[in-house]
C-alpha cells in the first residue's frame, strides 16, 4: 500500500501510521535494517483522532505523532 497507493518507499526511515475506519485502531508501519516492525495500538475506549479530509499522506512531526497516539487533536 506505501509503494503502490502513495508512491513511497516502504524501506525509508519514516514511520507509516494508518488508521481503521472506527478510529479505534492504529497501525504503524517501521523498516529496521533486518526487517520490517508492525506496532499496533487499539482504544477500549474512544477513539483517535485522526486528521479529517483527503485521502493523501500527511508528513507530521514526532511532537503531532504523539499527540495522536495519546488522543489530542492536531492542528
Amino acid at each position: 500500500m506505501v509503494q503502490e497507493q502513495f508512491e513511497l518507499n516502504p524501506f525509508s526511515s519514516a514511520l507509516f501510521v494508518f488508521c481503521n475506519r472506527r478510529r479505534d485502531k492504529l497501525k504503524i508501519l517501521h523498516w529496521d535494517t533486518n526487517g520490517f516492525w508492525l506496532y499496533y495500538r487499539r482504544l477500549e475506549r474512544g477513539s483517535f483522532q485522526w486528521p479529517i479530509g483527503g485521502t493523501a499522506p500527511l508528513c507530521l512531526t514526532q511532537r503531532e505523532l504523539r499527540w495522536l497516539l495519546d488522543g489530542l487533536f492536531l492542528t
